[in-house]
Formats: structure tokens, C-alpha cells, sequence
């Protein structure tokens, strides 16, 4: 069983320790069937990573759908109470387009959600348990956060259409300085408040960098404050160093409002994580509770390079022959219960890499 564990593919060992993550937090697995009504999605599909939905009808004349998202099911399962949080993670399939595919795939993914009365801390929590998802799957990561109301205060003061409005948010998503500032001179945007603006898509990199330009700007001071508190919670966690502050991360407004946030690891171009609140989506489906959460895009991690994957094997324990079976158990029994993950051989393999390497010999040594 113990070599069985060891054997487990990469993506297989992530999701392993991203769920015992989870649960010592609190949070609990929620599983689903792989389809739902199709209703569910339809009125809901600019919420959804692709628009495209597979479905069919069932035997009772019902139109369904395989699964596109998992958060609008808890959503919709999730109790409506301000009272207590509702926190759950998941670990399923979904169906849907990726990237510029033309055909469906089914994608493995992974993520929480916390419902509920939220608050500052409840906000730090799923940051940091974002943080340290993305640190399960690389040793080099990056948590990048932006904060919606701040951009939509500093746009709300161009006072410009709509459409230029829509445009707008593209550009800030793409970081198109030059275009952001030719669309403002077009709807007559003031030009000082056009350079507020560009001084905010500009503002991207830690939060000591950053959060000083963010109090010379007008923004919302309790947006501000939210994201003073999160650096401070990172600070305190020791993971300062994982922290970005970025402008150009962004959600569909008309869901997400506050936090948002992207993850990313070295050697994959594309975000593995995002998240963020979305309070407007629980709104339109008729809720009072605030939400929060983040998935992690399961497929994204076989473009990881090998060295970034990690270890094979915390130890890789090796013995001689004639080493009594009992001897090798009550080895990987010591190694196991300190929390090790031991891959056992009676000789070191070609290729692989390992935390360490300890080896049994029959007069009841060990070696390194």
C-alpha cells in the first residue's frame, strides 16, 4: 500500500494534499452528480468560464447538462442563512470548452467555497488557503489580487457610457495603456481623472509597493483598508513573498464585487487558481449571504516542468537482501508517522528525485 501511495501520478498526490489542506481548515467535500437541470446555467452563462454547455434530454423530458461549473450547484444546494458560514470543497469533473479548443473535454478541478456572513478574516482565510494551494503545486508561485471596487470608483468618475465602460474593463484586463487612454479622450473623459485611472493600471507589485499609490489615489478608503489587512495577514503567515497586487486581475462585475484574485505557477503561462468574491451572483439567485472561493484547474498542472513537480518520494529507503521484512516495516512505519512519504526499493532507481536516501543493511544499520 505504501509503494501504491508513492506510485501516485503528480496531479494524484496535489489533489491528496490539497484536500487534508481543506478539511484542517474546516471545510468539508461536497459531491455532486455529473449533470444538472440545464436551467441552472442557462440563466447564468456569462458567470461560466465557456458559454458552451453540453446536453440532453432526460427521460422524464427534463433538458440536462453535464456540469460546466461546480459553484453555481453549491450555490444552489448551499442553506441561505448570515448567521454561520457554509464551507465546503470539491473535487470533480467538468465539461466544457478550454482555451481556443473547438471540442469539449472533461476537466478535473478542485476548489472551495465559503458562504455565509463574510468578513475581513474570512477573507484572509480563503486567500491564504489559496496561497498555500498554489504552494502544494510548485515550489515557485504567485497569488495576484485586485480589488474591484477600486477600479469600478475610478471608472464611475469618468462618467462615460456604458459601452466605453465595457471596453474600459477590457483594457484594464489586457493592460492596454494606449488604448484605455485613446477610448477616454473619445467619450470626452476628463484627462485628469483619465490619468488617475492609468496611474492605477501602472500600480502593479507588492503591496509595499503598491498600496502607497493606492492612498494617493481617490479610492474607496475601506477598499484600501480590506487590502492593508490582507498584506498584514500575509505578513503574519510568512508569505509575503507570494503576494502581488495587480490591477489588470479581473472578474465579470456583474458577479464578482470586492476580492479577486489569480493564481499562477513557473512554468505554466495561464493561471492554475482564480477567485473571488461574487456576493451579486448570490444576489441574482435570490440569496442574502455573502460567498467567497477559488478553483484550482487540475489540467493546467501537466504542463509543469518535472523539477517543478517536487519530490517522487520524501525518502527513498533501499535495503539489502536478507534485511528481515519486519525490519523494513518498522522503518517505514517510524518514517511514515513522522509524516514522510516513503517509496521503498531494494535498489535506487535510474531516475527520481528524493528528499533523502536511507539505506538498511542487514546487520541492522542504516546509511545515508
Amino acid at each position: 500500500m505504501l509503494q501504491d501511495a508513492c506510485a501516485l501520478t503528480y496531479e494524484e498526490r496535489t489533489l491528496l494534499r490539497l484536500r487534508s489542506l481543506y478539511q484542517q481548515y474546516g471545510y468539508e467535500q461536497y459531491r455532486m452528480s455529473k449533470f444538472e437541470e440545464y436551467d441552472l446555467y442557462a440563466g447564468n452563462k456569462d458567470f461560466l468560464v465557456s458559454e458552451n454547455v453540453l446536453t440532453f434530454t432526460d427521460l422524464n423530458g427534463k433538458l440536462m447538462a453535464l456540469k460546466p461549473d461546480v459553484t453555481l450547484s453549491i450555490v444552489r444546494g448551499s442553506p441561505d442563512r448570515r448567521d454561520r458560514f457554509y464551507k465546503v470543497f470539491y473535487n470533480e469533473n467538468v465539461y466544457r470548452t478550454a482555451g481556443s479548443a473547438r471540442s469539449f473535454r472533461e476537466i478535473p478541478q478542485t476548489g472551495l467555497e465559503c458562504i455565509g456572513p463574510i468578513d475581513d478574516y474570512s477573507i484572509l482565510e480563503v486567500l491564504l488557503l489559496a496561497c498555500e494551494s498554489l504552494r502544494c503545486i510548485s515550489r515557485r508561485s504567485v497569488l495576484e489580487i485586485s480589488h474591484l471596487d477600486i477600479i469600478a470608483a475610478l471608472i464611475d468618475a469618468l462618467d462615460v457610457p456604458e459601452e466605453t465602460r465595457r471596453k474600459l474593463l477590457k483594457c484594464i484586463g489586457e493592460k492596454n495603456r494606449h488604448e484605455l487612454r485613446s477610448l477616454c479622450g473619445q467619450a470626452g473623459a476628463d484627462p485628469e481623472r483619465t490619468e488617475l485611472l492609468l496611474k492605477l493600471l501602472a500600480a502593479s507589485g507588492t503591496p509595499a509597493e503598491v498600496l502607497p499609490v493606492l492612498r494617493s489615489l481617490p479610492c474607496p478608503p475601506e477598499a484600501v483598508s480590506q487590502l492593508e489587512t490582507i498584506a498584514a495577514g500575509f505578513s503574519s503567515a510568512g508569505l509575503s513573498d507570494l503576494l502581488r497586487i495587480d490591477f489588470s486581475v479581473m472578474n465579470d462585475m456583474r458577479y464578482y464585487s470586492g476580492i479577486v484574485f489569480r493564481g499562477f505557477v513557473y512554468g505554466v503561462p495561464s493561471g492554475v487558481l482564480s477567485g473571488g468574491r461574487y456576493d451579486r451572483l448570490l444576489e441574482k439567485m435570490g440569496r442574502k449571504a455573502g460567498a467567497i472561493g477559488f478553483a484550482v484547474y487540475l489540467d493546467e498542472l501537466e504542463r509543469i516542468a518535472p523539477e517543478e513537480a517536487g519530490l517522487d518520494a520524501d525518502v527513498l529507503l533501499l535495503y539489502e537482501e536478507g534485511v528481515p521484512p519486519e525490519d523494513i516495516g518498522r522503518k517505514v512505519r517510524e518514517l511514515t508517522q513522522a509524516g514522510k512519504r516513503v517509496l521503498v526499493q531494494p535498489s535506487q532507481p535510474e531516475n527520481g528525485a528524493y528528499g533523502e536516501i536511507i539505506r538498511l543493511t542487514k546487520g541492522g544499520g542504516t546509511g545515508c
